[in-house]
Order: structure tokens, then C-alpha cells, then sequence
């Protein structure tokens, strides 16, 4: 993503930026793009708003830079799972129980950024919408190219859907967050986790690795 730099003069700024950065990643964490406001963030992030924009930009750059420390800090465990397990099932059972106690996990926002950052946006805030639906949608086709891998060298029949699956589990992972936001504990996450993988097929013989 293109990020603007401010030329600094003169006093240097009397905040840390990484400090304030993760206070608005936790801002939009909580309350999602469209229902924090520049109030909030300079508030949670304790900067006046000339400092904000000075330092991050609007608060659409603001957001975008928010998104990348949220995926280096606490996301990204879903595509690693995936492209370190040896197999699509094990990679997604992997995703699945970090998922389960990533989203609650004690003295953080529950659940996911990416999905509940997006909930409620007005179309005056589509491009935003849109990224993350990308995002998540990227994640979809990671699991669906690993299901398809697996499919060819036999790990998985050959009539399985590969992107049904794909989107099952993208489906599933949303719902655990939202699940998440709504109160529910890790034990109960994780489940559902377990009836998700049940739907996967097995290979001939009944094997699953």
C-alpha cells in the first residue's frame, strides 16, 4: 500500500508512533472503520488530531497502516498455517484452534480486524469494504490452491470441490469471530472447529493427515 510521507519541522514529535499505532489498532479493533472517529483515535492514541494527520495521514491512510500492524502482530496465522502445514486439512485444523484462542484471547478486542472492521461501512466508505474483502477473499484462495495441491498428488479425492471447501472455511472462520465478539469462550470455538473439519472428505481408506 502507498504511504504519504510528512516532512517533519520543527520540534520533534512528543509521542512514540509505534505506541500511538497500536492504541489505533486497537481502536478500530473494537469499534470497527466506520464508528471510530477522529475523536476516538486521538483520544485512545493520545495525540491531538493536527498530530494525527501530520503524522499517519487521514484516517483512511491511518486505517490502511492499522491493517499491516494488525496482520504483523496478531493475523496472518491462517496463510502461515496453510503454507507450513504438509497438508490443506491439517493446515485449516491448525488456522482453525489458533483461531479459537487468537479471538480470545484476554486484554485484547475479540475476534478478527479484518472481518469486523468492515461491518456497517456506508458506501461512502466502499474502498475500504473492498480491501478487506480482498484480504479475506486472498485467504479463501490460499486454502483453495493447498485443497487443489492436495487433490492432485491424491491427498484428497478427486471429486472434491475445492472451492466450495475453500469458501466453507472462510465462512467458518468469520462466523468463529463473530461468535467471538458475541462472548463465546475458546472451549466453545474450538467445537466448532471440530464439526467444521468434519465436513472434510477423506482420502480412500479413510485416512486423515
Amino acid at each position: 500500500m502507498a504511504t504519504k510521507e510528512t516532512k517533519q519541522r520543527g520540534r520533534p514529535r512528543s509521542f512514540d508512533r509505534e505506541t500511538a499505532l497500536e492504541q489505533a489498532v486497537r481502536s478500530f479493533w473494537e469499534r470497527g472503520y466506520e464508528a471510530t472517529s477522529i475523536s476516538d483515535l486521538t483520544r485512545a492514541m493520545g495525540i491531538s488530531a493536527p498530530s494525527l494527520y501530520a503524522a499517519f495521514g487521514d484516517k483512511r491512510a491511518l486505517f490502511d497502516e492499522v491493517v499491516v500492524e494488525y496482520g504483523r502482530l496478531y493475523g496472518g496465522f491462517l496463510s502461515r498455517a496453510v503454507a507450513e502445514e504438509p497438508t490443506a486439512r491439517r493446515g485449516v485444523e491448525r488456522a482453525l484452534r489458533e483461531a479459537a484462542a487468537e479471538y480470545t484471547l484476554p486484554g485484547r478486542p475479540r475476534g478478527c480486524l479484518v472481518i469486523s472492521a468492515a461491518l456497517n461501512i456506508s458506501p461512502a466508505s466502499a474502498e475500504v469494504a473492498d480491501s478487506l474483502r480482498e484480504m479475506r477473499l486472498s485467504n479463501v484462495q490460499d486454502i483453495a490452491g493447498a485443497i487443489r495441491a492436495d487433490i492432485a498428488s491424491g491427498e484428497l479425492p478427486p471429486d472434491t470441490d475445492a472451492d466450495a471447501l475453500a469458501a466453507y472455511t472462510g465462512a467458518v472462520i468469520q462466523g468463529m469471530s463473530q461468535q467471538a465478539r458475541d462472548g463465546a469462550e475458546r472451549t466453545e470455538l474450538e467445537a466448532i472447529a471440530e464439526l467444521a473439519l468434519k465436513a472434510w472428505p477423506r482420502k480412500a481408506g479413510g485416512e486423515v493427515r
